[in-house]
């Protein structure tokens, strides 16, 4: 894999820790307590600067209660796992709510194809 597709990975993966390491309430000097590494450790894989190992993301994905491949899919640029994220993510909304964002993103999706 080329380097600027790794590096686009790394932040890519970094953001999605950082997110879910929001949402479970905690900071990066609690994840770096419980992992046993620095602060500045959890910082660089966030900012996407270190590539965590599978090991390490394994370990990063039970602390912060997900999945390790719910963190590969929220980077993906594949538009299936992209279209997984989203289902994800409208999963946490009731009925109306999914609805609302659907119809936002029909409505985004065929302005953008016909700008294309």
């Amino acid at each position: 894999m080329a380097k600027t597709k790794v590096d686009a990975l790394a932040l890519s993966i970094g953001k999605a820790i950082a997110a879910r390491r929001q949402e479970a309430g905690l900071t990066q000097e609690q994840v770096a307590e419980q992992l046993k590494i620095g602060n500045e450790a959890v910082s660089r894989m966030e900012r996407g600067l270190v590539m965590p190992t599978v090991a390490r993301l394994l370990e990063l994905a039970s602390l912060i209660n997900c999945d390790a491949s719910a963190l590969l899919v929220e980077s993906s640029n594949r538009p299936a796992e992209q279209a997984q994220h989203l289902a994800q993510m409208l999963a946490r909304l009731d009925s109306a709510d999914r609805e609302m964002v659907l119809a936002m993103v029909e409505q985004l999706t065929n302005r953008l194809a016909k700008l294309s």
